[in-house]
Parts: C-alpha cells; structure tokens; sequence
C-alpha cells in the first residue's frame, strides 16, 4: 500500500454541472470569486457544499475577463488589477464568513496564474498584495516559477502547485491546449504522471525530459472529460 497522501485540489465555482460529484474526492477547492466567473450565489453554494463535507476552500481571483473566462492576458493597469482582485477576494471572505468557513489559500486563475510565474513585476506585485492584506495565507504558486521566488524572498506562506492532467513543456509550462495531447483524461496516463512527481521527484515533460519537482498539492480541472473517471481512483491509489 502506498503511504503517500496527496493533497488534491480542484478549481471549482466555475458552472460544472457535476461539481457535487468532484467535491467528495479532493481535499480543497479554489472557488471562481467573480472575475472570470461566478457571483455571491455560486460562490455560497460551492463553500457551503465543500464545508459538509469537511473540504478547504480558498479564493481563486482572476484577471477581470469573463468574456475569455480569464484565459487570456490582459493589458491592465496594476493599481485596476490590484483593486479587482482585492474586491474578487473580500466578495469570497463575505460569503465565507457567513458560512463560518475559513479562507486557506489563494490561488490566481489562467492567464493571470501563467503571467504571474514568469513575469518579475506582475509577481512582485501581487506577492507583496497578498502579504499585505492577507498575511497568513497560503499562495499556491508554481515550482521553479518567478513567483515561487519572490514569495520565498519576501517570506510569505506558499504551497507549491503541479497540475496533475496537464502536460509540461521543457520549461515548466503548461503545453498549450491547442495541442491534442495537453490534457490527460485516463487514469493511465495521470498515474504515470503522478507516479513521476510523488514517488520520483520528478516531472517527465512532454519531450521525455525528466525535470527534478516537488509539489506539496495537486490540481485537477473540474472541466476534464475524464474526471469523474479518474478522480476516485486517484483518490483510492493516494
């Protein structure tokens, strides 16, 4: 029997018809707080949902494009990016708060999660946001990423995050998904995935390069095809 625990994690609010039936087999949600999608109403009905079932849930604050589901970057001033997210994250921690869950982490959504891992500025920014006005929460972040950096350098709490259906280029980057092999939805291929991160530190990227890793939480999206399949097995082997 294998003893590692992994800690799963699905983004979640985000309209996926058979959310209530991911909820049992992860162990936090981050959950879409209105930037690329969901309001006050979808927002209390996914905490509410995690909090009877003893889930965590944390807030997953975007740039503000409902229109591309925050999936593109967007030209933005930081002081409008700043002020989005603080309203994104303060609308969570009200509904929260009213169903007596505590906030455990934030983590950024898309395009502003990708940007923020390779861009010094967008990071150093957002790092200094977050530890300004919510000190004593965790970041999920990227390894080896330009925000995992600043975050160590300013020493806020971080967990490090790798995507458990996704395909890795080279560089650590999350293979496009306009490329038909991007997404795993068996439970074949994401358990040589995982088995390559939990058990080998490491990360076998798309070419085969084997990149050293470690991942304190893993992601799956609500929205793959398979994850009804696959998450109770997963579940089951970790």
């Amino acid at each position: 029997m294998n003893q590692i625990h992994l800690e799963i994690n699905c983004d979640l609010g985000e309209g996926i018809a058979h959310e209530s039936e991911i909820i049992p087999f992860i162990d936090a949600a981050s959950v879409a707080c209105g930037g690329h999608y969901g309001n006050e109403e979808t927002i209390q009905k996914t905490i509410s949902a995690c909090a009877s079932l003893g889930k965590k849930v944390g807030a997953h604050p975007s740039y503000p494009d409902r229109e591309n589901f925050g999936r593109k970057s967007l030209s933005i001033s930081t002081v409008s990016l700043l002020d989005s997210i603080h309203r994104q994250i303060e609308l969570f921690l009200k509904v929260a708060n009213a169903t007596g869950a505590q906030m455990d982490h934030i983590k950024f959504h898309g395009a502003l999660y990708n940007d923020a891992a390779a861009k010094p500025d967008l990071a150093q920014a957002l790092c200094e946001f977050i530890s300004e006005n919510y000190p004593s929460t965790s970041l999920f972040v990227p390894p080896h990423s330009t925000i995992e950096q600043i975050a160590k350098e300013i020493e806020m709490p971080i967990r490090l995050e790798i995507f458990g259906d996704r395909a890795y280029t080279d560089a650590l980057q999350l293979v496009s998904r306009n490329d038909k092999n991007a997404v795993f939805t068996d439970f074949e291929s994401i358990s040589s995935h995982l088995n390559s991160i939990l058990e080998n530190s490491q990360i076998k990227t798309q070419s085969g390069k084997l990149i050293p890793i470690h991942a304190e939480t893993i992601c799956f999206h609500g929205d793959n095809p398979g994850i009804l399949s696959f998450l109770p097995q997963v579940r089951k082997r970790w």
